[in-house]
């Protein structure tokens, strides 16, 4: 018996090595077929036979630059983050998991086409070579990472849809807490910090009747987290050759261009969430929800969620409830709730990356019809001069006589989607002929000028009719100028003007001016201010004056209810009491003061740019040396965003989020195209690109894009295969 024990065990062992020696040998031939070559920024440039090839060495530059992030966006993906931060993350754990399971996300994956396959397959090749080269690399949790592992990341967005399904929420239901249960004129999802940069980005489209050349140009703006995409130009000789910005971890370039067509994605205001209150019936021991006339039954499930518990690991086990309208996530006055999302990996993944291998509008407009890019807005441009904007693109039909803002009832049949919206009956505009498209995660009904589309033409659901300042300045500027090129289109993007103080300071200034008893101890802080011509910069007092003013106001200010954040800070310069601005003001005089010495403090002095590691959470130090920098936050009408989270502890502003990745693009016979990104390519602080764009960031200079081989190869720094760098 012992020696058929050992036979067989003998017998495992030689097929395991059999298996290890398979992969490897097919590691090291996609490495054969890839060569990446670095440029004088860093931006890996990578060249693969097939697209499988072009993706396996797409991700393992990934890793050389940021192995760190590649790794925690799937920690976090596929719910295992308490695993590294502890017993606080299983509910977003649980929250991922809730939306599907390992074995959902295998299920998924096994039925994608072979094409698709075979990339999940190279992605993670990709990964997995990379960490064979490099043994010293020790990752916190994932040593291999999967196939499957994609379909849970798959839409392209940072944190997508599922980030604003609430985790409190989910804890309140899953630990029975009865303090968190929600109120009916509430809902589970989250919303922004109201003091942290707002999330967002632009995107501009102008046709060749406005540009010098007559080509199509495009800005590519995100508004993202600094360091979290990096630069990458990825190249097969099966049709990819794609350059833009890639969601660490991700095997396509999100947003970006090739030598045909460019796309921007906006955040959307589409209504792609929704909330469905159950009824539910206890039938012995099973758990029933009402729907009609029927009662069906509640899918219950387990799941065991290990965490983090000091040295050592420890584990809960949670019920999972899901009906046909999704996982049940919370509870509003004692019924559960049901959150219904878009959850289609395959098709994201498929959508997400034909996108990049486009040749015309055409071929865009078609791959659109997948529908499955829920959480943005598009913009785009192409080389036969179209110019387009696309308003989401997942957009349940709803009945309209029901309020989707608010938990509807699930056990009317009459609240359940009916399908998609075609792309047709969605809000589009092409080739508008004012000329230009933007959308600064404003309203759709302002984007393209006299030629938008009309609000009464579609269901309510489609679109808040909501404007931002940035979008009011996009507007006046891009109404106003013509004779683009690639250097008068950063130029507009980067307009220092603020349209969000045109009633702010006006009425601190009328509310001085008639005070019975002028305080003496803002004369001249209110001249600065009267004779500000509000714009930004390094050296304006009046943008350091301005910005603590409104900050003051958005904190402790009191205003009417329901104001959008554009309406509040108009009432505040239009319609507040008057002796309430003159004591905002002198609250912000006190605070420059104390912090910074002086209220005739230069915006440089107290808005910084600061990276002192690679870490993921950034801590940030007034007593080391930073960088000024002359932009503001997005919520003043900043086209050029710069702005920091709440909870930073120093006195000086560092910005962790807006501009991050940024390109302007000339379509034409042959691509042209400039680009910046904060910072550099590498999370490495030894590397000569951790901090080389940084200055550059701060002056706006932009650096040439390499795009065609020979330009790429006249700028190369390295060149060489996958697992063979020295």
């Amino acid at each position: 018996m012992k020696r058929i024990f050992f036979l067989l065990f003998i017998a495992f062992v030689a097929c395991k090595n059999q298996d290890t020696n398979t992969e490897l040998a097919r590691w090291e031939s996609r490495a054969e077929n890839t060569t990446i070559i670095r440029d004088d920024f860093g931006v890996p440039h990578i060249y693969g036979k097939t697209d499988a090839d072009a993706v396996f060495g797409l991700l393992y530059a990934q890793c050389e630059d940021d192995f760190k992030r590649v790794e925690r966006n799937y920690v976090w993906a596929i719910g295992r983050l308490a695993e590294v931060e502890g017993e606080d993350a299983i509910y977003s754990d649980l929250r991922a998991r809730l939306f599907m399971t390992k074995e959902e996300a295998i299920a998924n994956y096994e039925k994608a086409p072979d094409w698709l396959k075979e990339l999940c397959v190279a992605f993670a090749d990709g990964v997995n070579y990379y960490l064979y080269t490099h043994p010293e690399v020790k990752p916190s949790l994932l040593t291999r990472f999967e196939p499957w592992m994609p379909m849970y990341f798959s839409e392209g967005s940072i944190g997508g849809d599922i980030e604003r399904v609430s985790t409190r929420r989910i804890k309140a239901f899953y630990e029975n807490e009865e303090a968190l249960k929600l109120t009916a004129y509430e809902d589970g999802l989250t919303h922004p910090d109201p003091f942290e940069e707002p999330k967002g980005s632009n995107g501009f489209a102008i046709s060749g009747d406005l540009t010098e050349s007559g080509n199509a140009m495009l800005l590519i703006n995100p508004h993202t987290s600094f360091f979290f995409r990096g630069e990458v130009h990825v190249v097969s000789e099966e049709g990819l050759n794609a350059y833009g910005a890639v969601t660490w971890g991700q095997f396509f370039v999100y947003q970006g261009f090739n030598e045909k067509t460019g796309w921007m994605h906006t955040s959307t205001y589409t209504d792609v969430i929704d909330e469905f209150k159950e009824t539910i019936v206890e039938e012995g021991d099973q758990l029933k929800y009402k729907y009609g006339e029927e009662l069906r039954d509640v899918e219950v499930s387990e799941v065991t969620l290990k965490y983090k518990d000091g040295d050592g690991m420890s584990e809960k086990t949670f019920p999972m409830y899901r009906t046909h309208h999704g996982p049940v996530t919370h509870m509003i006055d004692d019924q559960w709730v049901s959150t219904a999302l878009m959850w289609q990996p395959v098709q994201a993944l498929e959508q997400s990356y034909t996108r990049t291998k486009l040749n015309g509008h055409k071929e865009f407009r078609e791959m659109m019809n997948i529908r499955t890019n829920s959480s943005n807005n598009t913009v785009y441009a192409d080389a036969g001069g179209n110019i387009a904007y696309y308003h989401g693109n997942f957009i349940p039909k709803r009945n309209v006589a029901y309020d989707y803002t608010k938990p509807v009832d699930g056990s009317n049949p009459d609240t359940d989607w009916n399908g998609l919206h075609t792309v047709e009956e969605s809000i589009v505009v092409v080739n508008p002929p004012n000329g230009w498209i933007q959308n600064c995660n404003s309203t759709p009904f302002t984007s393209a000028a006299e030629n938008s589309p009309k609000k009464e033409d579609y269901p309510r659901y489609m679109s808040i009719d909501r404007e931002n300042f940035r979008g009011v300045h996009a507007i006046k500027l891009l109404s106003e100028r013509k004779g683009y090129t690639l250097d008068k289109l950063i130029e507009t993007a980067y307009d220092p003007y603020l349209p969000a103080f045109e009633k702010l300071i006006p009425g601190l200034v009328e509310a001085y001016d008639k005070s019975p008893a002028k305080d003496p101890a803002m004369k001249d802080a209110i001249e600065v201010l009267r004779n500000w011509d509000m714009k930004t910069g390094v050296a304006s007092v009046g943008m350091s004056l301005a910005h603590f003013y409104a900050m003051s106001y958005l904190r402790e200010g009191e205003r009417p209810e329901g104001l959008t954040d554009m309406q509040r800070i108009n009432y505040f310069g239009t319609s507040s009491p008057a002796d309430e601005r003159l004591r905002m003001f002198a609250k912000a005089l006190d605070k420059i003061e104390t912090d910074f010495g002086s209220w005739n403090t230069p915006w440089g002095e107290i808005n910084r740019y600061q990276r002192l590691s690679g870490d993921i959470d950034l801590q940030f130090d007034d007593d080391k040396p930073s960088i000024p920098v002359g932009l503001t936050t997005g919520r003043w009408g900043a086209l050029a965003a710069y702005g920091m989270r709440s909870r930073q502890q120093t006195k000086k502003i560092y910005g962790t989020r807006g501009n991050s990745f940024v390109a302007v693009v000339e379509f034409g016979d042959k691509v042209k195209a400039k680009s910046m990104l904060a910072g550099g390519q590498s999370g490495d602080i030894n590397s000569p690109h951790f901090n080389d764009q940084a200055q550059r960031y701060a002056d706006i200079e932009f650096k040439d894009v390499a795009f065609y081989k020979e330009d790429v190869e006249k700028r190369a720094e390295e060149t060489y295969h996958p697992g063979q760098r020295k």
